[in-house]
């Protein structure tokens, strides 16, 4: 990664230590002497760009690549997930998967900057206890897990995300089907369908359509933390709300992200041109869009993630910073199903001795 200019306002302004973003204060704070220094962040009073997708996916300026501050870059050779940080802290484990297959990626090729990003909203104590109550409300979790309560490996991080905009001109055709009946000499009713063609149209917009572009946290987790407030709470970049936190990399390019929206579109665009065909059936649709006013946004998004391991296995449990929706994995208790089914073979043994 380049270089740039590291961006001194970030200093305690107290022992000059570096400060760090500290959601329940709104606030940079000195991990060391405590100093709360005001949060005077470039991003107050700007507004959240749009870049034109295909204008972008010709040439990336560069002045839209790398950090805005000096920052290190690592790659865990386990999961994979590319880590950045700032630029004194030393990496020893994965924030991700907790390996220490760590490599520096000096040389790696700087990223588009984002554009803008969501704050840190919950602090760390109310996830905690969040976590808490989640192991706990699972019954089929073994007891112990609960008990534990493991959220000692819990970090805050900034994932990457795209973000995708477009409206959308759909024509479509089909054949609509059109249920009859007959009746034959014995009485016996049948079901016939009678075929017809049919056309439509539909316009739709597309706002902040989401792409994960995170390889260190599994992609179901991530679709449980949606929504993101991204239409009203971003944020314009600033380097500021990163001070103290590490960022992933994107792994998943500008290219691959915007054909993985282009799917999601046609599939929703798919749904709304189905619905309105007539009949009571329907066969063969073709849909033909039309995309337009195509815009982007490479955002990042809070996200809390624990990780860790049960038996011989590894699980992550995953919290939306700006909203404390939870969506994790757990292990199964193998004692209570299997009691539960003992428990229900009883049953099932008594009832059928009952009917004799």
């Amino acid at each position: 990664m380049s270089e740039v200019t590291a961006i001194s306002k970030f200093a305690c302004s107290a022992c000059g230590a570096e400060a760090v973003w500290t959601p329940s204060k709104k606030a940079l704070v000195c991990p060391y002497c405590g100093m709360v220094s005001p949060a005077e962040l470039k991003s107050d009073g700007k507004l959240v760009e749009e870049n034109d997708l295909v204008a972008m996916l010709r040439a990336i300026p560069e002045d839209q690549r790398g950090w805005a501050a000096v920052r290190k870059t690592v790659k865990c050779q386990s999961c994979q997930a590319i880590s950045v940080f700032d630029e004194k802290r030393v990496a020893q484990n994965c924030d991700f998967c907790g390996s220490p297959a760590m490599i520096a990626m000096d040389d790696v090729g700087s990223p588009i900057r984002p554009g803008s990003q969501l704050p840190f909203k919950i602090a760390e104590t109310q996830v905690r206890e969040d976590i808490r109550r989640w192991y706990a409300s699972h019954f089929w979790a073994p007891n112990a897990l609960g008990q534990k309560a493991m959220t000692d490996t819990l970090h805050g991080l900034y994932l990457p995300y795209w973000t995708f905009d477009a409206h959308a001109e759909c024509p479509w055709e089909a054949e609509a089907g059109y249920y009859y009946y007959t009746t034959d000499d014995k009485g016996n009713r049948t079901q016939h369908t009678r075929w017809e063609y049919a056309s439509g149209h539909v316009s739709s917009d597309f706002d902040d359509v989401l792409v994960p572009a995170s390889k260190g946290v599994r992609p179901a987790l991530l679709e449980k933390l949606q929504p993101f407030p991204t239409t009203t709470d971003l944020l314009p970049y600033d380097p500021g709300y990163l001070s103290g936190w590490v960022v992933e990399q994107y792994q998943i390019d500008l290219v691959q992200a915007a054909d993985n929206s282009r799917q999601r579109m046609d599939a929703i665009l798919r749904s709304q041109c189905a619905s309105q065909i007539p009949g009571d059936t329907s066969r063969n649709l073709q849909i033909r869009p039309d995309y337009s006013a195509q815009t982007f946004k490479h955002v990042l998004l809070p996200v809390w993630l624990l990780t860790y391991t049960y038996g011989t296995k590894t699980y992550q449990v995953t919290v939306n910073g700006a909203t404390g929706k939870i969506g994790g994995e757990y292990p199964l208790s193998w004692v209570k199903i299997t009691i539960a089914i003992v428990i229900a073979l009883i049953i099932l043994g008594i009832f059928m001795a009952s009917q004799h």
